[in-house]
């Protein structure tokens, strides 16, 4: 007798939650100075000596919770994004999202480098809708609120065509920005490197709000994903709604880049690995996806961090060799 959606729902949770658990002992320890896990453990509880703990707690656990916390965003992002275009290669990535908001980041440093750390996810959320409106409006399919009629192979293309441009354009003002900025700006290639308490306060507000967020709408996206006509024969007013989800998404995306950078292909591959697992369901789907996000991301930093020490390897190097694999696998499938 197979199990229940729900109860593979469960397993699943409690199996990914082991997993997450097992990773960040593993990534606290790991760094120019190794710690044990048992020291680890132990510094979580208070104990051992002053350089262990400021060490896990100080300078390695604030990583921990950005790569957690950015990996579940973009997952959530993702999967929201591909149930309101109803599109498969739909993630903040392939669709202009995640490289308009690195754009208006480092555009927004740059023009006020003293600016208070608050300000950067406002700029990042206007790059991430500017990037998404420009695909939208090159595939020449947009009409008023209904995306859903989106070609899915086109609407990949024209985002990636766009990703890549506005990609340019950000490496460009870095290299021209004056010494010093650009290091400071590092973190948009990819990389949760340098994270620190700031980092995360910065974060945190925005997952507070938006990941459940993104689960109170998981029945609403299960409409839109049935269609404009069915939805709104069950009472939906589809163009509202689609602009709350949109909106969620690309908020998800816009927080997420100020965190660790475009990490590629986080949003696609996360939400497609749930559906393999639980289904369809948004209301299974997105806890998981938000699940194997923060694994993929904290897995790629741990790998990045541990190959060629001390050099550090950028997560979204490990993301994108995974990813794009598995992109140009859907964009055959969907050809």
């Amino acid at each position: 007798m197979r199990p229940s959606p729900a109860a593979r729902t469960l397993s699943a949770g409690a199996l990914l939650l082991l997993l997450l658990a097992v990773l960040s002992v593993l990534a606290l320890g790991v760094g120019a100075v190794r710690t044990s896990p048992a020291d680890v453990l132990g510094a979580l509880r208070g104990q051992g000596d002053d350089l262990t703990r400021q060490l896990v707690l100080e300078l390695r656990l604030p990583r921990v919770l950005t790569a957690m916390l950015t990996g579940a965003m973009f997952a959530a992002s993702g999967a929201a994004l591909q149930g309101v275009i109803r599109n498969p290669l739909a993630s903040p990535d392939l669709i202009g999202v995640g490289a308009g908001a690195g754009l208006a980041a480092t555009l927004f440093l740059l023009a006020w480098p003293g600016a208070p750390a608050g300000g950067l996810p406002w700029a990042a959320l206007t790059g991430a809708w500017g990037g998404f409106g420009l695909v939208l409006l090159l595939s020449k399919e947009w009409s008023g609120l209904g995306p859903g009629s989106l070609h899915p192979v086109r609407l990949a293309l024209v985002g990636v065509a766009v990703a890549a441009a506005l990609g340019a354009a950000q490496q460009l003002v870095l290299v021209r920005a004056p010494d010093g900025l650009g290091a400071a700006l590092s973190f948009l290639t990819g990389t949760v490197y340098g994270a620190d308490s700031a980092r995360v306060a910065r974060l945190l507000p925005w997952a507070a709000l938006l990941l459940p967020a993104a689960l109170l709408l998981s029945r609403t996206l299960d409409v839109l994903s049935l269609g404009d006509d069915l939805a709104t024969s069950l009472g939906t007013r589809v163009g509202a709604a689609r602009l709350l989800c949109l909106s969620v998404g690309v908020a998800l995306a816009g927080a997420a880049v100020t965190g660790a950078g475009i990490l590629g292909f986080v949003g696609l591959l996360a939400p497609h690995l749930a559906r393999l697992l639980v289904g369809g369901k948004h209301i299974r789907l997105l806890p998981i996806a938000m699940l194997l996000g923060a694994a993929l991301v904290l897995a790629a930093d741990t790998l990045g961090r541990s190959l060629l020490p001390p050099l550090e390897i950028p997560a979204g190097i490990f993301t994108t060799l995974v990813g794009a694999p598995y992109f140009l696998y859907l964009l055959r499938k969907t050809r």
